[in-house]
């Protein structure tokens, strides 16, 4: 057996001729320890590589845990923000967690002040709103449940019968637009030629509220039932035949309004362009400066212009 086969010894062997000092029991005892302990981590750590790099049944890496001194980029710990690409263009950041719905589809700045009044204001318009949107109660009988004026179903809108007092469902609402579809206030101003006062008559004029789309501090969008707005309209005008005359009497009185202040704006366009050209042959006429008179050897006093050279003769009494 050579020496390189012979397996070392932990601790090694003493040599007998040494001048070193015998150990106490107790000193053996803590170096047998230390080494017992560093044999332990030796081998915990190599059974952990091996773990790591053995491949299970499908070829991959067992799942662990990056510990947090890793390089990977999967590592735990805090990550760098991505720095945005400058090719995008500008672009506004919102926290939607804090911006306060304005029920416009509008966003609302956070450092918006809104005073108190404005704030009442709005509290009311909803108020109102939700006082309208309330539906009734459905009962059991069949025959105490109001039904639909075209298809006799009991699946009614509500809102339509506690704003309008139409019974109507909403399948029937959508296939018959021309009936029951709802009109805004401008749209019976300038089609139907109603005025305000009317409009705001909550008798004669029945009106849904709902809140402005432009701005949830504007007043809220009236919106009424078009059967309704064109009944009110042939009783004012007579018949539709009456409100196609006074239609066509106001746009031709608009017209010639329209006519009219386009004459007079043109008659006072010319007026300055005149007034314009007159100026400039006043200003383009010669203006002659005279200097000292002087009497001649005939006793003729003359004036000469310095720029021109036109001469003035006089007498001198």
């Amino acid at each position: 057996m050579s020496e390189s086969d012979i397996r070392p010894v932990t601790p090694p062997p003493r040599a007998s001729g040494s001048n070193t000092l015998p150990l106490t029991p107790e000193q053996v005892k803590q170096f047998e320890l230390h080494r017992l302990k560093a044999k332990s981590l030796q081998r915990e750590r190599e059974e952990g590589a091996s773990s790591f790099n053995a491949l299970n049944a499908n070829n991959k890496r067992p799942i662990g845990v990056t510990p947090a001194t890793s390089n990977s980029p999967t590592a735990p710990g805090k990550q760098s923000r991505l720095q945005r690409d400058s090719r995008l263009g500008t672009y506004f950041e919102y926290d939607l967690s804090k911006m306060a719905n304005s029920k416009g589809g509008f966003l609302v700045e956070e450092t918006a002040e809104v005073d108190e009044a404005t704030r009442r204001k709005e509290q009311e318009r909803e108020r109102q709103r939700a006082l309208q949107s309330s539906e009734p109660a459905i009962y059991l009988d069949p025959d105490r449940n109001p039904k639909c004026f075209e298809c006799g179903t009991v699946d009614i809108n509500h809102l339509y019968k506690k704003i309008f007092g139409t019974l109507v469902c909403k399948r029937c609402e959508k296939d018959k637009p021309e009936k029951y579809s709802l009109l805004t206030k401008t749209e019976c101003k300038e089609d139907y030629l109603l005025t305000d006062p009317e409009l705001r008559d909550q008798e004669a004029m029945p009106h849904l509220l709902k809140a402005n789309p432009h701005k949830s501090t504007f007043a809220n969008m009236m919106l009424f039932m078009r059967y309704q707005v064109e009944e009110f309209a042939w009783k004012k005008w007579g018949s539709p035949e009456g409100l196609d005359v006074e239609y066509e009497r106001r746009m031709a009185e608009k017209k010639s309004k329209k006519n009219k202040k386009f004459e007079q704006g043109l008659k006072d366009l010319r007026k300055r362009t005149k007034e314009g050209i007159w100026q400039k042959r006043q200003d383009a006429e010669h203006k002659h400066a005279f200097g000292p008179s002087e009497r001649g050897a005939d006793g003729v006093g003359r004036q000469i212009c310095h720029e021109c050279g036109f001469t003035v003769e006089f007498e001198e009494l």
